[in-house]
């Protein structure tokens, strides 16, 4: 692969944050008196928007309107923020892929849908300086499975129709909007297993086994 580039999802690739996240949907959930699945929760990773929100939900026997979504939604960044936030750590082989790629002249970027409020909570200020651009779910129009946040990063890298870019994603949604965006897709198996990452040109169990594909 031509590194020019390396974009990397935040949740459940540089973060190990993902159970997190999931427990404090599954709280906010119950307490409006919703029980959903974790694996719908990971399986919809960074795709869960107020205009599918209530049919996806639906699907779990959850009858909700987008009043109600935005509701937990909110309660959902509250839980994480206050009981999770320091429980969030980086994959432990991370740092030392970001300084070795910084290093080697590759172009940087993190593409999340977390909102703004949520990375600068979570994610150590060394590790977010070391981005050439980041793009959060609150800067794009339309969020993951579109191609929007990937487009954006590659506009504000100077990387062209994404030739030479490499992403890095954990779940479906991301792996669609990388490879709508034109670029390579790298998966890892953190929170699924590959059977629901196969869209990805490559899939991958550890953070040593990437170090070694680029």
């Amino acid at each position: 692969m031509n590194n020019q580039a390396l974009l990397l999802d935040m949740d459940g690739v540089v973060l190990d944050s993902m159970p997190y996240h999931v427990a404090a949907w599954k709280k906010a959930l119950w307490e409006l008196g919703f029980d959903v699945r974790e694996r719908m929760l990971y399986l919809y990773e960074g795709a869960i928007e107020p205009d599918v929100a209530v049919e996806l939900f639906s699907t779990e026997g959850c009858t909700m309107d987008k009043e109600k979504f935005h509701k937990i939604l909110k309660r959902q960044k509250e839980i994480f923020v206050s009981q999770f936030r320091s429980l969030v750590k980086p994959f432990p082989e991370v740092p030392d892929l970001i300084s070795h790629m910084k290093q080697h002249g590759v172009k940087l970027g993190l593409v999340t849908s977390s909102h703004k409020e949520i990375l600068k909570a979570v994610l150590p200020a060394n590790l977010l300086g070391m981005f050439d651009q980041v793009i959060t779910g609150d800067e794009v129009k339309r969020r993951k499975p579109h191609p929007d946040p990937y487009l954006q990063a590659l506009n504000a890298l100077g990387i062209e129709n994404g030739q030479g870019a490499t992403a890095v994603e954990n779940a479906p949604s991301g792996i669609l909007s990388a490879k709508s965006a034109g670029l390579w897709t790298v998966a890892i198996t953190t929170t699924l297993p590959p059977e629901h990452l196969k869209d990805a040109d490559s899939i991958i169990s550890t953070h040593r086994q990437l170090m070694d594909l680029l």
